[in-house]
């Protein structure tokens, strides 16, 4: 048997290897591998760099060719006009998630791009194709961009004609690390007012990403035109310098929003530690700027039985009567609401919502009087003067959202502790129904199984519109859809009231990993907006229109 040369034996080992991935397609031409990647991800505007298409070149023969030409084909499904320019970078060998130079220069978007340069392609060298919106893009395009060829001085070569380009949507980087100098920006909410303004919170966590304990604050954005165009960020919660510590030791996080449809006001709930609760559920004296004491809400005893501050975490309510625009100081509903044995009560992040007979329900978690998590509502029916929190729905489970099905009745959708981990059949959401706001609570049919997650927040929405004249609901879910990792940020559809969710309607927004927390609303009757940690940003924001997800 003749002996294989090196570049041969790589080159088997490397396409076998390549052909286990289904997302990749190869074609070896004229001496040249050319492997072709593309991933699911939004492209934002305020990025400099939105990489939309990657290519690997391999040298598979004795000579050296020279890299000349590379053709791209790009389509926009409303035209190319939002696009400011586009770019071919070359991949920094040593740290492949960097691009170095460039190859040939920046072009002007058009349908047929031709980027042109000389480069040996001696090794293997990566290329990434980005492009930059402008900063008045509308967020509502998509593109589909691919490699028609590329030239060397050995010829020409061409993809695999079985490689269809992935639909690329646009999006928001709505909040960045290190904007306003803030460290991270977590925990996503959005809502849509009465009159149209969308209003997202999210933790400004100041010096790192870790959880409460720590300088965090609730921080606000405004948006009165479906999106587009943002206000600066404000702060509806920040508790200071309170009771004489450092704000280190005045958090503010996990919050969630509830509009009042019945007089537009909206309400916004956070959870407050002052101080540091230890591990054997002791309130720590003397702490400084310096101290670095630090326990949170949800590990051992960092929060207790009680109602007292030094005894247990706070649930604080803010409210705005003017569309979002200024805030009023916050009331504690702690001694309220709390059962007095529970560890902790929280509100659970994410939107509350208005009933069709006008009461107010807030999504909420906590700790009973052992330290388990459960799940369960708060509700109002006097207009946010007074608020009632119900039994437990489920234990074991945290963060959750509800909403009101047909019948009238309340679904719960919960995160899981036991999914984390879980590869088995049983992973999936804990679904809980009440039909007396949470005096008792039966388990639904789907519960642990309909819907997967890698134990985190997710998201579940009802949205109302008009077909033929006819008023129409469907529930959206949006989480990691994954049982081991958060990635694949996905919207799901159901048009049963949560007994089924087709996966022929699942819409993939970011296959990549983010932290996962992930918050739906209605912009309008055709418009979807979503909140979410993605990818490539702390806060990513992108509107789908109804048809996308309806498939029509």
């Amino acid at each position: 048997m003749a002996e294989l040369k090196p570049y041969k034996v790589y080159f088997l080992s490397l396409t076998m290897l390549l052909f286990a991935c289904s997302s990749i397609r190869i074609k070896l031409t004229n001496g040249v591998l050319l492997k072709v990647d593309q991933y699911q991800v939004p492209v934002l505007r305020g990025s400099e760099q939105n990489p939309v298409l990657h290519l690997t070149l391999i040298p598979v023969e004795d000579n050296i060719p020279i890299l000349k030409e590379i053709e791209i084909n790009m389509e926009g499904q409303y035209g190319l006009r939002n696009i400011k320019s586009v770019r071919m970078h070359i991949v920094d060998s040593k740290n492949n998630t960097t691009l170095s130079e460039q190859f040939g220069v920046e072009l002007n978007p058009e349908n047929k791009l031709v980027f042109k340069d000389h480069r040996v392609i001696e090794d293997t060298i990566q290329l990434v194709l980005s492009i930059q919106l402008k900063d008045t893009a509308d967020l509502l395009n998509s593109y589909r961009v691919s490699c028609e060829k590329i030239l060397t001085t050995e010829g020409m070569a061409e993809p695999d004609s079985s490689f269809s380009p992935l639909t690329l949507r646009e999006g928001l980087g709505l909040r960045n690390h290190m904007d306003d100098n803030v460290h991270t920006y977590q925990i996503p909410s959005i809502t849509t007012t009465s009159t149209g303004t969308l209003l997202a919170i999210y933790d400004i966590r100041h010096d790192s990403a870790r959880d409460l304990q720590g300088n965090v604050d609730i921080g606000l954005s405004r948006s009165t035109d479906g999106g587009n165009t943002w206000e600066p960020m404000q702060k509806v919660l920040d508790m200071g310098e309170w009771g004489g510590l450092p704000e280190k030791f005045n958090g503010v996080s996990d919050a969630c929003i509830l509009v009042d449809k019945n007089t537009n006001t909206i309400y916004v709930a956070g959870l407050w530690m002052h101080g540091v609760i230890n591990s054997n559920g002791d309130w720590v004296e003397g702490l400084t700027q310096s101290s670095s004491d630090w326990n949170h809400q949800w590990r051992n005893k960092g929060s207790q039985s009680g109602f007292g501050v030094k005894e247990t975490s706070q649930f604080l309510l803010t409210k705005s009567t003017d569309d979002g625009q200024t805030w009023s100081e916050p009331i504690n509903l702690t001694r309220q609401c709390k059962k007095e044995e529970w560890w902790l009560w929280a509100p659970a992040p994410g939107h509350g919502i208005t009933l069709t007979n006008g009461t107010l329900v807030f999504p909420t978690q906590g700790r009973d009087r052992n330290g388990r998590s459960f799940s369960n509502i708060t509700w109002s029916n006097d207009g946010g003067d007074t608020w009632n929190t119900s039994n437990v729905a489920s234990h074991g489970t945290t963060e959750n959202m509800v909403v009101q099905l047909t019948d009238g009745s309340l679904m719960l959708n919960a995160r899981d502790g036991k999914n984390k981990g879980n590869t088995s059949d049983q992973n999936g959401r804990v679904i809980s129904i009440t039909r007396d706001l949470g005096e008792t609570w039966t388990e639904h049919g789907t519960s642990r199984g309909a819907l997967v997650e890698p134990a985190c927040m997710a998201s579940l929405h009802k949205h109302e519109y008009h077909n033929d004249g006819q008023k129409k609901s469907i529930l959206l879910f949006s989480n990691p859809n994954s049982k081991t990792s958060r990635n694949r940020m996905t919207i799901k559809v159901s048009f049963d009231d949560g007994k089924t969710w087709p996966e022929e309607y699942w819409l993939l927004l970011d296959e990549k990993r983010g932290r996962g927390y992930s918050c739906i609303t209605s912009i309008d009757e055709q418009t979807i907006g979503i909140l979410y940690e993605g990818s490539r940003a702390d806060m990513t924001f992108q509107k789908i229109r109804l048809s996308e997800i309806l498939k029509k």
